[in-house]
């Protein structure tokens, strides 16, 4: 929006924007080497065993060498929008808050059968490392296929990218899906959001308070990608993670088997709309009690 070209100066056009400059001139700082080796090494722990809490991590940590404490590990924990999986207290802080005066919607997928393509949207965020840094990926998937619709890497956590990951979404599908399914962080609890989500036709529906598994099509996502990708390319930066990604969710969609959908691959179910066993249920949408039972 700004031109450092223009004829007018960087301050008239802040002015004019009403813009603070501070914005405009700051650096985003990296964090040092060592911050970011912890980083991954909490994101690798995390996706393993995502019920470890911080006194677990930190034991684990210091078995490897590490010499850490609790409040550093916790300080990183938060920082990476990662939290144990347990009921948590009602005003326990974290990424997923809601926005303030942002507006929360009920649980639309308890007891509902998903029986076709489209009828359930999930939309989630999560932490991907980087060799030099970190960065945010956002992904839309159709719940019944398990279908990638659209996804953004995204170095903030600007809801920004969350809209236009939607925009990309509803462009390649070419309709929109009946139900949006998310947590209720403050991107998802925008008035933003919740004006384009509704503008296009879907039901806006929210993850309940402490309930790991009520996007657990997302997380099972988030599992693969890492362990299948990022983990073992080790991007680089920005750019070379992008077109790493875009490699993987192509080989994702259109060639890897599924065996929740009985061996076919997200792009034939979605094609053909078929129902696999697997996801024919007239009950409980999620018979599971624990994170290994979906892994």
């Amino acid at each position: 929006m700004l031109d450092v070209t223009a004829a007018l100066s960087i301050r008239t056009q802040c002015r004019l924007l009403g813009v603070d400059r501070s914005g405009v001139y700051h650096q985003r700082k990296l964090p040092g080497e060592q911050t970011l080796q912890l980083c991954h090494r909490l994101d690798e722990l995390y996706t393993d065993q995502p019920c470890y809490g911080v006194e677990k991590m930190t034991f684990v940590l210091r078995c490897e060498g590490w010499e850490i404490n609790p409040k550093r590990v916790r300080r990183v924990l938060r920082h990476l929008g990662l939290w144990a999986v347990y009921p948590k207290p009602r005003k326990l802080p974290s990424l997923s808050e809601p926005d303030a005066g942002g507006q929360k919607f009920p649980y639309l997928l308890r007891g509902l059968s998903i029986i076709r393509p489209h009828q359930v949207w999930a939309i989630d965020i999560t932490y991907i490392r980087l060799r030099h840094g970190y960065a945010y990926l956002v992904a839309i998937i159709d719940w019944f296929s398990r279908y990638v619709l659209a996804w953004e890497l995204a170095p903030s956590l600007e809801s920004f990218y969350c809209l236009r990951t939607l925009q990309s979404a509803l462009q390649n599908a070419g309709c929109a899906g009946g139900i949006m399914n998310s947590d209720q962080g403050s991107q998802f609890t925008s008035r933003d959001w919740i004006n384009t989500v509704e503008s296009a036709g879907m039901k806006v529906s929210h993850d309940g308070r402490g309930r790991a598994l009520d996007n657990v099509m997302v997380e099972r996502l988030w599992r693969t990608v890492k362990y299948e990708d990022v983990y073992l390319r080790d991007y680089a930066d920005l750019p070379e993670a992008r077109t790493g990604l875009h490699r993987f969710f192509t080989h994702y969609n259109q060639h890897r088997p599924h065996q929740g959908l009985k061996y076919q691959t997200p792009e034939q179910v979605i094609l053909e709309g078929t129902q696999p066993a697997r996801l024919s249920r007239q009950k409980e949408p999620f018979p599971f009690d624990s994170f290994s039972e979906i892994y």
